[in-house]
């Protein structure tokens, strides 16, 4: 098949929603709806709560949250689907943000009783920022909500998109008895069935048949085609070259935890949503009909498998065509490196892949050589954008007490790290390691991975900082003299990088005026250019 064709029939795109809005819910009804699994993770099967099939980490399954991305593709209706679900959980959002930089586009999830909520605006505007694609999915219409019109409404003004309906619903909470596909022209009829796919549909071309009245009662048949008369002349026809644009939003209704509104959501995702997009870099904009392959490390994971200690590099193609066993050149080492077990991924399952194209995700097993933002090509240097880590907020002190556990101790906080879901900053003298993170949630996962992965335990013990910021200097010399004069404020990254701890903000606004030859960076994605 062409590289063209290939590349035609990708959709990759990550959900995203305000933590309890049914975002990993919906993930699995979409694997369900594509065949991609027989039963969804949140039915209950001999007593026992059979864990959602895209949280595989230990802390997910215990919690109930998503903390890390899982990657999962599969095959409907002529498309190859790439859904990369994300933390919902503000602390996690540095990851949230980097997987949005490897998607095409966005299905946004948003409960229908709680509405627009504080996670909803921030994500939005990470989506904003790059006009990514978007598509509204309000949930949990079998609850006690608020008005559909009250919602959009909402939506327009605090997400600060034009919003399209595309379904309607017919009543709401013990009331709700559909919805009406506006796009599709047939109406889906409500049924509690959380195990099954419903096919309960009916195709009404014309809203004034009789036969409305016979499904629904007078009231809702009436209310019904009130509603659709007053959408079609309030809204502009749906215009897929806004949503590509990331100017107007199509909204769907439904209620994910019974499998219901999901068809029309994914049977309308495949056909609007955009192919594999071209690539800012710092060199130039790579397109996906490009001959020669190109890709970017989105996210590390260690121990996906606990038993094989295994640490997979997720890489999204961007351009050409991606194959086991062939030579690829990792623009940062310099160095050619070669992959005999690529992996596709349905959540924690692995498969062996042969070939890969521009907006699928491969699963890269790693031996430490690879850190988020890397980039590997056919021999071009490239270094895509928009992959930062961001400047942290909360600071503790790996405290070990455990002498023999020490290299355990080490190697987890160094692989976990390098993760993403939290940075390690290194002070000297004496090698002391500290974590910065956005959200004290992270600390929770750092010491339970360590416990369960690694068999090392620590205690982390809170510094009292107000923001670590990195520090660049043209004039080298001014640079030294500063690191010199606040070396117990000084500590380095990963990368070997100065980095700058104020306590307070005063002291923070205090150096910057004091210095002026210095820049202070709250994001590290500055690095990636030099």
């Amino acid at each position: 098949m062409s590289s063209n064709s290939e590349i035609q029939k990708r959709r990759t795109f990550a959900i995203i929603s305000h933590p309890d809005a049914g975002k990993t819910t919906l993930t699995e009804k979409l694997l369900l709806f594509g065949g991609a699994i027989q039963t969804a993770g949140a039915v209950k099967s001999n007593k026992i709560v059979k864990t959602a099939t895209s949280d595989f980490l230990e802390i997910e399954k215990q919690r109930g949250i998503s903390v890390a991305t899982s990657v999962m593709g599969f095959d409907y209706k002529g498309y190859k689907v790439n859904i990369l679900d994300t933390p919902g959980h503000k602390d996690f959002a540095e990851d949230t943000y980097r997987t949005l930089s490897a998607v095409d586009s966005v299905i946004l999830v948003v409960d229908c009783v709680k509405g627009v909520e504080e996670q909803t605006r921030n994500l939005m505007q990470v989506c904003r920022m790059r006009n990514t694609p978007v598509i509204i999915y309000i949930n949990k219409l079998d609850r006690e909500g608020r008005e559909p019109y009250e919602l959009l409404d909402e939506l327009e003004k605090e997400l600060n998109i034009h919003v399209r309906p595309l379904s309607w619903p017919i009543g709401i909470g013990r009331d709700f008895k559909g919805v009406y596909n506006i796009y599709e022209k047939d109406l889906r009829l409500f049924s509690v069935n959380k195990s099954q796919i419903s096919e309960d549909v009916v195709s009404i071309s014309d809203l004034q048949s009789e036969q409305l009245e016979q499904l629904l009662g007078p009231k809702f048949a009436g209310q019904l085609r009130e509603d659709v008369e007053f959408l079609e002349s309030y809204y502009e026809p749906f215009d897929e070259s806004l949503y590509k644009e990331g100017y107007l939003a199509p909204v769907f209704f439904g209620s994910a935890i019974n499998n219901f509104g999901v068809r029309e959501l994914l049977d309308t995702f495949v056909r609007v949503a955009p192919h594999p997009q071209p690539r800012d870099a710092a060199q130039r904009v790579v397109e996906p009909e490009e001959k020669s392959f190109s890709g970017f490390i989105f996210k590390i994971h260690a121990n996906l498998d606990p038993n094989h200690r295994d640490r997979i590099a997720f890489c999204r193609i961007c351009s050409g065509k991606f194959e086991r066993n062939q030579q690829y050149y990792h623009s940062r080492l310099q160095k050619k490196v070669r992959f005999s077990s690529p992996t596709s991924f349905m959540a924690n399952e692995k498969s062996l892949l042969e070939e890969a194209w521009p907006g699928d995700v491969v699963g890269l097993y790693d031996t430490g050589s690879f850190k988020i933002g890397d980039t590997l090509t056919e021999g071009e240097t490239l270094q895509f954008k928009g992959i930062p880590s961001f400047s942290p907020e909360i600071f503790k002190e790996v405290i070990n007490r455990d002498p023999f556990k020490a290299k355990q101790l080490d190697k987890g906080i160094r692989q976990l790290t390098d993760e993403g879901v939290a940075q390690l900053f290194v002070q000297q003298p004496g090698s002391r390691k500290i974590i910065g993170t956005v959200g004290e949630l992270q600390f929770d996962v750092i010491k339970f991975r360590l416990k369960q992965e690694y068999s090392a335990t620590c205690e982390l013990n809170t510094l009292h900082y107000y923001k670590a910021c990195w520090i660049t200097s043209d004039d080298k010399e001014a640079l030294r003299r500063f690191i010199s004069l606040k070396g117990s404020n000084i500590a380095y990254d990963k990368d070997e990088n100065p980095v700058f701890f104020a306590e307070t903000s005063w002291i923070l606004r205090s150096v910057q005026e004091t210095y002026p030859a210095l820049q202070f960076h709250f994001i590290s994605e500055f690095y990636q250019n030099q």
